[in-house]
């Protein structure tokens, strides 16, 4: 009741909880925002002996306030509440959909929040150059605005995942392999040695 029809899927302003080693944050779902992904997503990291667990943002829908083309009715945000739950966790993986301006401020919006290393997945192409134009740390390209306030950093990057289509096992197997190459090594540190990416700025 009051809340988003995700076609037997996860409510918004739901979590299901599985461990404590990835975040997988899906907008809320409707017509437009469908889940699906997130679901075979997160099936597929568990299968791997992942523990995997789901939030389904509140503010799901919209894009955040500061974003450069507000046209929608509704914003996006995060409840304090799921700002902590993200926070408890090693990695986020950040499911977003099809239009270029509203994923990379989605993003940044969560980074600001939450100090983790973050995966982005999404059906429109976007690079690091996107996120690290309007000030989000990335392993590939520093931000030149350094004091915008973003405290979480994109590690890996995984485009083509179509909303409410089945992913292709190929996508699937390259979202897993990139959490697993972020996930911190027992015993060893969660940074990478600094030499995986080219042309940081300063």
């Amino acid at each position: 009741m009051g809340l988003g029809s995700g076609g037997s899927l996860a409510q918004r302003a739901t979590i299901s909880e599985s461990g404590r080693d990835v975040i997988v944050i899906a907008m809320g779902p409707g017509r437009r925002h469908i889940t699906k992904p997130v679901c075979e997503i997160t099936f597929a990291l568990r299968e791997e002996g992942i523990d995997a667990s789901v939030l389904v943002v509140n503010a799901g829908h919209g894009v955040p306030a500061d974003a450069v083309d507000v046209t929608t009715g509704s914003y996006f945000g995060l409840d304090p509440i799921e700002v902590q739950r993200i926070q408890q966790f090693k990695i986020a993986l950040i499911h977003l959909g099809n239009v270029r301006s509203h994923i990379i401020y989605k993003a940044r919006l969560i980074l600001r929040n939450v100090d983790i290393p973050a995966m982005i997945v999404s059906q429109c192409p976007v690079d690091f150059e996107d996120f690290a134009d309007i000030g989000v740390k990335t392993r590939v390209v520093m931000p030149k605005d350094e004091d915008i306030g973003v405290k979480g950093e994109i590690r890996e990057i995984t485009t083509g995942v179509v909303r409410g289509v089945t992913c292709p096992q190929n996508k699937l197997d390259e979202i897993v392999s990139k959490v697993q190459s972020m996930l911190p090594k027992k015993g060893g540190s969660d940074r990478g040695d600094g030499n995986e990416g080219h042309g940081q700025r300063h």
